[in-house]
């Protein structure tokens, strides 16, 4: 009989490893690191158990060539896995010790964390720690509900806790972005190596990455590697972005792969405090991968 297959959202949280055996409490930390979100959930990312520290590495053969030539995004993933690793150790009672970008010749080591002090972690961040495991991108329509009014200065506090800034794009130019973001869908749907690279991620939910959203529409690697859907996915994504509760724009003051990796620490913070109040996220990243548009962004 054929053993099912247990998935990684099926975290162990009941019991908790003691830090006298640092391996198997890196890897029980490791567990939650890759509940991390990432683009096309490619998952982009190693770890490395080196002794009294583990290692967060780039896996590049999980890049995304055309939509992510630079592999910013791929670092921002990198970066969230990184937040929620640490989350997992501060669960263990111990203030962990990060080292970004810590061999300039090795550019797939991006991170590597030991244990630092030991202390109880805050309760606040205990919140955060409880909802990696409750997460998920929610791509469906949203409520007509308006937020938490303390929600947003929450968030801006949890972005701002790692270094970088949020913005909530309102009135007249949240117009302007959403029309970004249309023509944005519109310029990638008409590249044919963008179709076949989305179509490659497009994995049934089984495999345990990959994009399963599509199915619902109908959408396999057939359909979207044979057609140009610019002018679709465009104009649902522009109603997305118009009728969003709540759309902001997180940002970094530089634009180096430290940057990308602060992003992405304060991008997972984000997500989970707002998981915290129930509330789910979706991204419209499309005109930051369009290079004309990112400027104009």
């Amino acid at each position: 009989m054929a053993t099912a297959i247990r998935s990684p959202w099926d975290v162990e949280t009941s019991t908790i490893p003691s830090i006298d055996a640092p391996a198997e409490a890196f890897r029980w930390a490791v567990s939650f690191a890759i509940l991390a979100p990432s683009g096309h959930n490619t998952q982009p990312w190693r770890f490395r158990i080196a002794g009294d520290a583990v290692e967060v590495c780039a896996d590049r053969t999980r890049a995304l060539p055309v939509v992510d030539p630079e592999d910013r995004e791929l670092t921002i993933a990198c970066g969230a896995a990184l937040l929620h690793l640490r989350l997992a150790l501060e669960r263990l009672g111990v203030c962990p010790e990060i080292d970004l970008l810590p061999d300039g010749d090795d550019a797939d080591l991006l991170a590597r964390v030991r244990f630092g002090p030991v202390f109880p972690s805050p309760p606040e961040e205990d919140d955060l720690f409880a909802a990696v495991p409750l997460r998920r991108t929610n791509r469906q329509p949203y409520d007509d509900r308006p937020l938490p009014t303390e929600l947003f200065p929450a968030l801006a506090a949890a972005v701002a806790a790692e270094g970088a800034h949020l913005r909530a794009v309102e009135g007249e130019t949240r117009r302007v972005v959403s029309d970004l973001v249309a023509g944005a869908d519109r310029s990638q749907w008409a590249d044919k190596h963008f179709r076949r690279e989305l179509a490659l991620w497009l994995h049934p939910a089984r495999r345990g990455d990959g994009m399963h959203a599509f199915a619902r529409y109908g959408l396999g690697p057939v359909v979207v590697r044979s057609l140009d859907l610019g002018k679709d996915m465009g104009r649902k994504d522009h109603e997305l972005a118009e009728e969003a509760p709540l759309l902001v724009v997180l940002g970094t003051d530089g634009d180096t792969p430290g940057d990308w990796l602060m992003a992405g620490q304060a991008l997972a913070r984000l997500l989970l405090r707002a998981r915290v109040d129930a509330v789910d996220a979706a991204y419209l990243n499309q005109p930051i991968q369009v290079a004309a548009l990112r400027p104009r962004l």
